[in-house]
């Protein structure tokens, strides 16, 4: 097996590439275009890495697999294989969880706007954690627990002012954000008051985020500390010791060439560091540390295959070259400005003979999937492959000019399994009805026709 240069994928003898040991020219035979496909000994071995730092630094932790990077009832079967928490952010999400079995105990519902249908149904299925974003939910969780009596563990989620050095879309910690108690304005104070007035609401923590894609370990050092110092503060005023500490996710990923992100267990090493120094120097019990990675488990372990269709050239401008996917099943590209590498999978590393643009087959200029990606010499037929769409490609899926969305198929141990089948024609429809209001004239259901309108 060769190791390529290229963002560490593997090839064979024939320098086509391989996913999980197998061809993907060989996927693509079996399944069809676009396919998501998963290396699922990767995201094992990451979770593996995250689990044994905390080991080595004997300290009590969650790893929670965020599970909006990527939903399926296969990967939350994986979780649970695993021995993983995980965190869910809509009853959807929930409920996928629920019907692969994932034990509810080890589940924390996330959510800026949860629904009292989805609090409820959090609590009928007693899911272990509710992490409470803002005022309004605590009044439904109030509400719901008169008339369901239980206790619930909660944490706060407050925003600890610090903002990541990434997207904006992809900053959530910062003050001006719609997510968590403010610390700064006293509004963590007084959700913290409410909840210690509530003998059903057991608080057993807070929680911080400060953002996604994140290279650079300042920002978690601030939010740490942030963090401890309200933790100190509720000590003084309020005899609180927190057994929870969750920081939340965002480490990074390489997705293209330039991309020289940390190992993200490295960076978890250096959180769980900085909050033993601020327990030891505030005289405070060492809280469990709780992480949500989800990019970082799931994003390197995915591909994206693609059938090469339609050229476009322009004298002096670069090639269009598109494929039979595109803003639908990768909405990044034209929502982030996300940058992507691919190679051809039957050549990964044949001669570059061209710099091309790879169009989508949406209707929309902005659906460029990859802005500049070297090329060797091509033709429609040929498979392209895009590297590390793991996290927020079928999450963000959409069917945008009616396309279906394709399968996704994990592979371990050199064998494949389809975990979501590719939407058919019949599948868009499926929800659809047909319109029979007489809209001034007669409708001639016989005939499927409208006159006179």
């Amino acid at each position: 097996m060769i190791m390529s240069a290229n963002l560490d994928i593997e090839t064979n003898a024939e320098d086509q590439l391989t996913i999980g040991g197998i061809e993907a020219t060989k996927l693509v035979q079996q399944y069809g275009t676009p396919l998501n496909v998963y290396d699922v000994a990767r995201i094992r071995s990451q979770i593996r890495k995250f689990k044994k730092v905390f080991e080595e630094e004997q300290t009590e932790y969650e790893v929670s697999y965020a599970s909006k990077a990527f939903s399926s009832i296969a990967i939350f079967q994986v979780m649970s294989q695993e021995n993983m928490h995980i965190d869910v952010v809509s009853g959807g999400e929930l409920y996928t969880a629920l019907q692969a079995h994932f034990p509810a105990s080890q589940i924390s519902f996330h959510g800026n706007n949860k629904s009292r249908e989805e609090l409820s149904m959090a609590l009928e299925n007693h899911v272990g954690t509710i992490i409470v974003d803002n005022f309004h939910e605590l009044e439904l969780l109030q509400s719901l627990l008169e008339e369901q009596p239980t206790t619930v563990n909660i944490i706060l989620r407050v925003a600890p002012g610090v903002s990541a050095h990434t997207h904006e879309y992809d900053q959530t910690g910062q003050i001006d954000s719609k997510f968590g108690f403010d610390i700064d304005s006293g509004q963590a104070d007084q959700a913290f008051e409410i909840v210690n007035q509530n003998s059903n609401l057991n608080l057993i923590g807070i929680h911080g985020h400060i953002g996604s894609q994140i290279f650079e370990s300042e920002g978690f050092d601030l939010e740490v500390e942030r963090l401890m110092q309200l933790l100190v503060h509720w000590k003084k005023r309020y005899d609180f010791v927190s057994e929870v500490l969750n920081v939340g996710g965002g480490f990074g990923i390489q997705y293209v060439g330039t991309d020289n992100p940390p190992a993200p267990e490295e960076l978890v090493r250096q959180i769980i560091q900085n909050v033993r120094q601020a327990a030891e120097q505030n005289h405070l019990p060492l809280p469990a540390i709780w992480i949500e990675p989800g990019r970082s488990l799931v994003g390197p372990a995915g591909y994206s295959l693609y059938t090469i269709g339609s050229r476009k050239d322009i004298p002096n401008y670069q090639p269009y070259v598109s494929v039979d996917g595109g803003m639908g099943d990768n909405i990044r590209p034209a929502l982030y400005q996300a940058d992507y590498s691919g190679v051809v999978a039957n050549k990964v590393h044949a001669p570059v003979v061209e710099n091309v643009r790879i169009s989508g087959k949406y209707c929309e200029s902005g659906d460029i999937l990859i802005k500049n990606q070297p090329l060797p010499e091509t033709k429609p037929g040929d498979i392209f492959a895009i590297l590390a769409t793991g996290a927020y490609g079928y999450s963000m899926a959409s069917n945008y000019n009616r396309n279906p969305r394709p399968a996704v198929v994990f592979v371990e141990n050199d064998r494949a399994q389809i975990v979501i089948k590719r939407e058919t024609f019949q599948d868009l429809v499926n929800l659809d009805s047909e319109y029979f209001i007489n809209i001034g004239g007669n409708y001639d259901k016989e005939n499927d026709r409208t006159r006179n309108y």
